[in-house]
């Protein structure tokens, strides 16, 4: 893990919000890590095509939580990911 973080900057998943309205995070080389807390049962947009909504959270603030929306392939091969999951 030291390997793979150097040279970057973790921020936390609660601090995102701030961080991202406060910084310039897109010069920085950064990384954030999140536990599946919630997932909804797939969803089908207007034109058919099948999405997944995960709630992500680094608990430390079960109140701050952020959603990912899943398309396409990847919504694909992860779907079934179980709710836990890092």
């Amino acid at each position: 893990m030291d390997r793979k973080m150097a040279n970057r900057k973790l921020i936390r998943l609660s601090q995102l919000k701030r961080k991202l309205a406060t910084e310039n995070v897109e010069e920085t080389d950064w990384v954030t890590f999140g536990v599946i807390v919630k997932k909804v049962t797939p969803q089908s947009t207007n034109s058919g095509r099948t999405f997944s909504i995960w709630r992500l959270n680094d608990l430390r603030d079960l109140g701050q939580c952020v959603s990912l929306f899943l398309f396409g392939d990847v919504h694909k091969e992860l779907w079934k990911t179980e709710q836990g999951t890092v």
